[in-house]
């Protein structure tokens, strides 16, 4: 697969903080590897932070907005995640999006739900702090992605046995959750739902697909593929997180998988949004189709 305009060597990268304070130095760490292969571009005010904020929201609506309006830009990568991408929702319009690939994952769900809508390709993968830790065989495995590698995965667990083809939504089941209700949810019918989560109790996992299903989320995807659950330690009950997804998702009549190396874990694997796969539960599989990784 390969992008319509090749993202590469010099590419115009735009950086930006659309969510949650982060440490400097990890985030340092992350543009001078960035820096090495492609022209990085950010605000000055990239570091500012309000509570648990990169800033007011004003100041990271203009970031994105500019990031958005820069024409030489092909990619925007997030810095972190955290809180606050959903706060900005509301004075984005999925029309308007430029054909520019969007970095992140977490609290970036929200945005990669504006990409879909938009029908526009983005890419769920470790954002700039996190670049800053990894090791070489992460940050080979995300360069390979962000320049057109949609990745096959295999060895996957089977819940619900079936074929499905459809583009892959979702992300952070707790964003997805606080998108229930609103305009701002992502393209579902016929859809690959892509769940993960990072330190919540499984009762407030369970307390989220509940929601999803009382709001028909789940009646109208094609398949569901089940990322990480990190650190989702089990209560005084003993119930564990991955038995609460199991209850909810093993009944559904479509194809299921569990075990994707996708989220908050060790490895995250990138993986592309909006993109269509064919979902073999039964061989534990999920494919990329054919040539539709465009910006």
């Amino acid at each position: 697969m390969s992008h319509r305009r090749l993202i590469g060597p010099g590419a115009v990268v735009r950086v930006i903080a659309p969510s949650g304070p982060f440490d400097p130095e990890a985030f340092a760490a992350g543009l001078a590897f960035l820096r090495e292969r492609y022209e990085v571009r950010h605000r000055p005010d990239v570091l500012d932070r309000r509570g648990y904020l990169a800033g007011s929201d004003e100041r990271r609506l203009a970031e994105l907005r500019e990031a958005l309006a820069d024409p030489d830009a092909l990619a925007v990568v997030a810095a972190r995640g955290g809180y606050g991408a959903t706060r900005l929702l509301e004075h984005l319009d999925a029309a308007d999006l430029p054909p520019k690939v969007l970095v992140g994952f977490s609290d970036i769900t929200a945005l990669h739900a504006l990409w879909q809508r938009g029908g526009r390709p983005s890419l769920h993968a470790s954002m700039v702090a996190a670049l800053g830790r990894a090791d070489e065989v992460a940050r080979s495995a995300w360069v390979l992605a962000l320049e057109g590698g949609a990745a096959l995965f295999t060895g996957l667990r089977c819940w619900s046995p079936g074929v499905a083809t459809g583009p892959l939504v979702g992300g952070n089941l707790a964003v997805l959750a606080a998108l229930v209700g609103t305009p701002y949810a992502p393209p579902l019918d016929g859809s690959l739902l892509l769940l993960e989560d990072v330190g919540e109790r499984p009762y407030r996992l369970d307390r989220m697909l509940t929601s999803l299903r009382h709001a028909g989320w789940l009646d109208r995807v094609a398949g569901v593929v089940v990322g990480e659950l990190t650190d989702c330690r089990a209560g005084p009950d003993g119930v564990e997180a991955l038995a609460v997804l199991e209850e909810h998702l093993a009944r559904l009549p479509v194809p299921v998988v569990h075990a994707i190396p996708v989220g908050h874990g060790p490895r995250n694997a990138p993986i592309w949004m909006g993109v269509r796969y064919r979902l073999d539960a039964g061989a534990g599989s999920l494919t990329p189709i054919g040539d539709s990784v465009r910006p």
